[in-house]
C-alpha cells in the first residue's frame, strides 16, 4: 500500500465498495444479511515494515509501488500505522543517523506496537552484526524506554531485551492479554480484532459442550471463547505460536484449553479415521472430545478437502476467512449439510482489496 492511498475522507466510500464486491462474489449463495464492521480510518495498523533508503548523508523510510518497485516513495509518516509507530519513526531515524555502526547497511525497519504503548523494533542489515553493534544499540535503546530492539542479519538474530510485546485486547468489557512474538502471525488491526472476538462470542452465545479449534495461532480466539465451552482443544502447526498460546492460556487463567502442535491436515486425517490418533491428540483427550462447535481460521488457501469432511460432521461451524474466494468454495462444499445463519465482513485492511469475513453455520435439519 502506498502512503497516498490512505485517504480518510474516502474511507466510507471504500468500505461500501468492499461490501458491494463481497456481495457480488457471494450472490449465488443463500446467505443472511451481511454485518459490516468498520475500521478506524487512520492509525489502525499495529505493525508496519519500511525499507530504509540511503541518499548521501540522508536516510529515510521508503515504500514501493508494485507497478514501479525500483522507485522509493519517501515515507516520513504513515497514516495507516499506529500513533506510536508514527511517533517512533522520526526519533529512530535521528538515533541511527550519526552512529555509523547502526546506520551502515541498515536496509529495513519493522515495528510491532500494542494498544498499551509497547513497541518492538527490528533493525535488518546487509552486514554481520557484532559486539560493536550490540553496544551501540544498547546505548541507543536507553532513549526508548518503552521499546525492545532486535538486530537481524543473515543467519543472526540479536535480541537486546526480548523479542515480543504484550498486547491487551478488550472484548465486551473484559481484558485479555496476549504475547505477540516478532515475525509470528498476529492480527494487525487491533480494533478490528476486538470486533471479531466480540462477534465470535455473540454468535456462539448459548453454546456449550466442547470446542475444537484449528489454526489457533497464539490463542487469539481460543482464550475469549473458552468461557463459552466446557473444554477447548486447539491445534496449530507453528511452534512459536503454540508456545505463545500456552503462555497466553496460563496468563489469562484459562483452565479448560489445551493446545496441540499439529498441522490441520494431520488433525483431519486422524479425526476422520484415516490414520491412528497420534499421542499428542490422545494426551489432549481428543478421543473423548465431542465438539459442539468447530472453529477454523485457515490461511488464504482455505480448507483442504479432508478438513471440510471433518467439520461437516459437527453441528455448528465458526469460520473466519481472510480470502472470500476460498471461503465461497468451502461454503459450496458444505451446502449439502449446513446453512449460514450469521455472516460478517471485517475491514481489517482499509484502502486495500483485502477483506476478512466470518460465517456461522448450523446443520440442516435434513442432514
Amino acid at each position: 500500500m502506498r502512503p497516498d492511498q490512505i485517504q480518510p475522507e474516502l474511507y466510507e466510500q471504500q468500505l461500501v465498495e468492499k461490501q458491494l464486491e463481497l456481495t457480488r462474489l457471494m450472490a449465488d449463495l443463500s446467505l443472511p444479511e451481511l454485518e459490516v464492521f468498520a475500521s478506524k480510518p487512520t492509525h489502525y495498523r499495529m505493525r508496519a515494515e519500511f525499507r530504509i533508503w540511503h541518499e548521501g548523508d540522508d536516510l529515510y523510510y521508503a515504500m514501493f509501488d508494485s507497478a514501479d518497485p525500483r522507485t522509493p516513495i519517501r515515507t516520513d509518516q504513515f497514516l495507516a500505522a499506529s500513533t506510536l509507530i508514527n511517533e517512533l519513526m522520526p526519533a529512530l531515524i535521528e538515533a541511527v543517523r550519526d552512529v555509523p555502526v547502526l546506520r551502515h547497511k541498515l536496509f529495513q525497519v519493522d515495528f510491532l506496537t500494542t494498544t498499551t504503548g509497547e513497541a518492538l523494533i527490528s533493525l535488518l542489515y546487509h552486514k554481520p552484526i557484532d559486539e560493536e553493534w550490540n553496544q551501540a544499540a544498547r546505548l541507543m535503546s536507553d532513549a526508548f524506554p518503552a521499546c525492545h530492539f532486535i538486530g537481524r542479519s543473515r543467519k543472526k538474530k540479536q535480541i537486546l531485551t526480548r523479542d515480543f510485546v504484550m498486547e491487551t485486547l478488550t472484548v465486551h468489557g473484559q481484558k485479555f492479554h496476549y504475547q505477540q512474538v516478532e515475525n509470528s502471525f498476529t492480527q494487525p488491526n487491533a480494533g478490528i480484532s476486538e470486533k471479531m472476538l466480540e462477534w465470535a462470542l455473540d454468535v456462539t452465545e448459548g453454546q456449550s459442550g466442547d470446542l475444537l479449534e484449528m489454526y489457533c495461532g497464539n490463542g487469539n480466539f481460543s482464550i475469549p471463547l473458552a468461557r463459552r465451552f466446557d473444554r477447548v482443544v486447539a491445534t496449530e502447526i507453528s511452534k512459536v505460536s503454540v508456545n505463545s498460546a500456552q503462555l497466553n492460556i496460563a496468563m489469562n487463567g484459562m483452565q479448560n484449553v489445551q493446545v496441540v502442535k499439529m498441522a490441520s491436515e494431520d488433525v483431519s486425517a486422524a479425526l476422520n479415521g484415516d490414520v491412528e490418533l497420534p499421542k499428542s491428540l490422545l494426551q489432549a483427550g481428543v478421543d473423548a472430545l465431542s465438539p459442539a462447535v468447530v472453529l477454523v481460521d485457515p490461511p488464504r488457501a482455505g480448507l483442504d478437502d479432508a478438513t471440510v469432511e471433518l467439520i461437516r460432521k459437527v453441528d455448528r461451524i465458526l469460520y473466519i476467512s481472510c480470502n472470500p474466494e476460498t471461503l465461497k468454495a468451502n461454503l459450496i462444499a458444505l451446502a449439502s449439510t449446513h446453512k449460514v445463519v450469521r455472516y460478517a465482513m471485517f475491514d481489517q485492511f482499509p484502502y486495500t482489496h483485502h477483506v476478512e469475513a466470518g460465517v456461522f453455520l448450523e446443520r440442516l435439519e435434513s442432514a
